[in-house]
């Protein structure tokens, strides 16, 4: 409760760990594994109401989303446990998939794959990261033929194909801004302005807004 009241405030970390101390507990850890998001980037986040955008881990959790980030791609912060990771449900969960170009599938794969490689590798074998791979490693035989060619260094495309169940494909630019101290990303998509995907964007406002309300 704590987190979520600090997180509300925009407060900045030192803030966050003085209201902690307030309430008689301990600081929750900072660093990559810290889930509070700076207040720099939260702000940034609250002025792209008509943009899809979403904060996300160095490990692909979504921590938060604008409501058109949720038109496109659903409540990624619904998830519990690995399945916060969309690179985790990428190879367990077949719903996921059917949010992207079916021909990206097999590059897609080797992304993931090759990411959390490097996360592994980074962060240690008692990290998250390697936790998640050991249990994709048990779970997806998928999983265990691409980590076998133990690829690094595969970056997402600029241009992210998705296909949404009522607007269909959209081709999505896709920025990305990263804050250091924490491995938060804010990654913000945007269309060609005059495309046939800006104008699905502008519908799918619309049909967010319907939804909500």
């Amino acid at each position: 409760m704590i987190a979520s009241i600090a997180q509300g405030l925009h407060l900045s970390l030192d803030e966050r760990d003085h209201l902690f101390r307030l309430a008689g507990h301990n600081a929750p850890t900072r660093g990559v594994t810290s889930e509070h998001i700076s207040p720099g980037l939260l702000r940034i986040l609250d002025r792209l109401d008509d943009t899809p955008a979403e904060i996300v881990t160095e490990l692909g959790e979504t921590l938060r989303q604008t409501a058109l980030g949720v038109a496109l791609t659903g409540d990624t912060t619904s998830y519990s446990g690995p399945a916060r990771s969309i690179g985790y449900r990428w190879f367990t969960d077949p719903a996921t998939r059917r949010l992207y170009a079916p021909e990206d599938h097999p590059f897609l794969t080797r992304m993931f794959a090759a990411g959390l490689r490097q996360i592994v590798t980074l962060r240690g074998p008692d990290s998250r990261a390697a936790e998640f791979a050991r249990l994709l490693l048990a779970r997806s035989e998928e999983f265990r033929q691409v980590w076998d060619d133990h690829e690094v260094g595969i970056r997402p495309k600029d241009v992210k194909r998705f296909v949404h169940p009522e607007i269909g494909a959209l081709e999505l630019t896709c920025q990305s801004l990263l804050d250091p101290d924490q491995s938060h990303r804010l990654l913000v998509y945007t269309a060609l302005p005059g495309s046939e995907s800006h104008e699905k964007l502008r519908l799918l406002s619309v049909l967010g807004a319907q939804t909500l309300r």
